[in-house]
């Protein structure tokens, strides 16, 4: 029997990181560690919370007194898309350090694509000194985020500050201070006007391979970059792999990076590996931090026994 306020953590990412944050976590429960072989058996119907990503697919069957579900990450789709879940508050991962990773990872790649990453990478390979004499400055190129949660938000206004003409789209109007917004019925022209495309939506069935040849075909021809660009650290399911491989192939994009996939790891026989128009991240653009994570379950914890409703639940019926 376990305690009746007792932490199940069941994630399937750095194990290290978890066995380093574990110890002082969660004072005073009864936390159960599903990495730990001696506990795969153990009785479960009595824990009140449980911590996710990717967890074991018996998991929500046999935990039947679960009060919450935390999710490991700032997505929910791989727990909303892939179990029978229980009717009980679903808690996104929401935090400063992830969403700070979140915003550098689109800030270094957009400034990559600004300066000349590409070409002066080549340069130093081949040991040619040579400015690239066509320099277009921030201002000259407009950024426009898809996605305007709180890691596309916070993206937006950290491209603005770096001089970065920014503009947003999500499919339900949003107000940020300085940015000019878009919702589902300006989604032409908020393509029409950018030139590097940052996609941060969530995973639902509207998005699921939005990023496609017709979308792509749609942004900006006539920028400062000479073509568009396409940046994707959301998710890998909203990309259209073929599509976006044949687009950097023959013209329609540019370059892109790309931080996810339709699958994980990237098969070692994609074309993106080898494309020197595409720059790939190991799904490492805002890594969550374990005990971030544990200090954030904790708070919505300490929330939920004091009669206050959590923060950060998901929508089920939006899927974010």
């Amino acid at each position: 029997m376990t305690d009746k306020n007792s932490i199940l953590i069941d994630l399937r990412f750095d194990r290290e990181a978890v066995l380093r944050a574990l110890p002082n976590a969660f004072p005073g429960r009864d936390v159960i560690d599903m990495g730990d072989p001696a506990n795969r058996e153990r009785d479960l119907s009595d824990v009140a919370y449980a911590v996710v990503w990717k967890p074991d697919p018996d998991l929500f069957r046999r935990a039947t007194g679960l009060k919450a579900i935390f999710s490991g990450g700032a997505g929910v789709d791989h727990i909303l898309t892939t179990y029978e879940l229980p009717d009980l508050p679903i808690i996104r991962f929401v935090d400063r350090s992830l969403t700070d990773r979140m915003s550098e990872w689109v800030v270094w790649q957009c400034l990559h694509h600004l300066r000349n990453g590409f070409a002066y990478a080549i340069q130093q390979r081949t040991r040619i000194w040579s400015e690239i004499a066509d320099q277009p400055e921030a201002c000259d190129v407009t950024v426009g985020v898809m996605g305007l949660g709180v890691l596309g938000a916070d993206a937006a206004a950290k491209l603005k500050v770096m001089g970065f003409r920014v503009i947003g789209w999500s499919r339900s109007k949003k107000e940020i201070a300085g940015i000019e917004t878009f919702d589902a019925a300006g989604q032409d022209e908020f393509l029409s006007r950018t030139d590097i495309l940052v996609g941060l939506l969530p995973l639902t069935d509207e998005t699921r391979g939005i990023y496609d040849r017709p979308l792509f075909s749609r942004l900006s021809r006539s920028g400062a970059l000479g073509g568009p660009v396409f940046l994707n650290a959301g998710r890998g399911g909203s990309q259209n792999q073929p599509d976006l491989i044949a687009c950097l192939a023959d013209g329609t994009l540019k370059a892109a990076s790309l931080d996810v996939f339709t699958v994980e790891p990237l098969d070692q026989e994609s074309p993106l590996w080898g494309m020197d128009n595409v720059v790939v991240t190991p799904h490492a653009a805002a890594s969550s931090d374990v005990r971030a994570l544990f200090r954030h379950v904790e708070e919505q914890v300490g929330r939920l026994e004091s009669g206050k409703p959590p923060q950060f639940v998901v929508d089920k019926i939006l899927g974010y």
